[in-house]
């Protein structure tokens, strides 16, 4: 029993949700292998071949991989997953896009957001906005899964000895074509992997006061911003800020949560960071109820206090 981990990278280094992924294959038994589809990404393969627990590194180069196009990642997938009883991704925006396509290329089905490893064929999921976890066995000779990265830890970059193997690059689909990429640059860590995320909701009433609030006290603890639906849809903060349901799925070890009133879509997206602070002027706000510290108080007063204090 071996386990195939499809890569997130850059063509030169390896992105934080592979090492979760690989932690959740190591779950599953048997050995696990990397797959490295790039363009140049020589170093690429040869930091997946230092991760913890990989035994083997499949290195795919092709200009038709440069930019991780669905349909060309998936062609390289389907060419190699023979060999495999679990292939699994991250729960990510490249991962949903990929996996749905090798699970029906298989005639499998695909297991989303798996948050833990009961055995090789049972795994947990949640449902419902997370309020209640689905446990799924499956059947396929196969396994195609999603792992929600939050869910596990992550493996250590460094200490593994992997054999890097060149594997044949699999045709341009001549499907899609890459039209370019706009990327948003920012001096703070990103969303999805900062250990301090300091959120902001309707509340704070304004971008302006959003950013006046909120940034200091970003600023002195090092944290990324956040911010729920509504501020999000009310146009106080962009849309990859938001935590969330159908935004991003975060688990820090401090989030702080500053006029958020705690609905189901935005406790989905954070409740299993490690200690979570809120502090909101209505007492009976749900986010209280998952709240490690709470702080019933008005933001505009309590924040600018806090970081006073710190």
């Amino acid at each position: 029993m071996t386990a195939l981990v499809i890569a997130e990278h850059d063509n030169a280094s390896i992105k934080g949700a592979t090492l979760n992924t690989v932690t959740a294959a190591a779950a599953v038994g048997g050995d696990v292998h990397v797959l490295v589809a790039g363009f140049n990404a020589g170093a690429a393969a040869a930091a997946a071949a230092q991760i913890a627990g990989v035994s083997k590194v499949l290195h795919a180069d092709s200009a038709a991989l440069e930019n991780g196009l669905a349909e060309n990642l998936a062609a390289q997938v389907l060419a190699i997953a023979g060999g495999y009883s679990h292939i699994l991704f991250p729960a990510t925006a490249s991962g949903k896009n990929v996996a749905p396509r090798v699970a029906a290329l298989l005639d499998v089905a695909q297991l989303s957001d798996v948050t833990k490893v009961i055995s090789a064929d049972t795994f947990e999921r949640p449902i419902y906005a997370g309020n209640a976890i689905a446990t799924v066995q499956s059947s396929d000779a196969t396994k195609v899964l999603t792992v929600r990265t939050t869910g596990f830890d992550a493996a250590a970059a460094q200490g593994g000895n992997a054999t890097v193997v060149t594997v044949a690059a699999a045709a341009d689909s001549g499907k899609s074509s890459f039209a370019g990429r706009e990327v948003t640059k920012s001096d703070r860590p990103e969303l999805t992997a900062a250990k301090i995320i300091v959120s902001g909701g309707r509340a704070l009433g304004s971008n302006d006061k959003f950013m006046e609030v909120l940034t200091p006290l970003a600023d002195k603890l090092g944290a990324a911003l956040g911010a729920s639906r509504a501020a999000v849809d009310a146009g106080y903060a962009p849309n990859d800020w938001q935590v969330g349901q159908t935004g991003k799925i975060v688990a820090p070890q401090l989030y702080i949560a500053c006029g958020i009133s705690g609905a189901i879509q935005h406790l989905a997206g954070m409740k299993d960071s490690k200690v979570i602070v809120a502090i909101n002027k209505d007492a009976e706000a749900p986010i209280f109820s998952v709240a490690d510290y709470g702080l019933e108080a008005d933001l505009f007063t309590a924040v600018p206090e806090l970081v006073g204090s710190l």
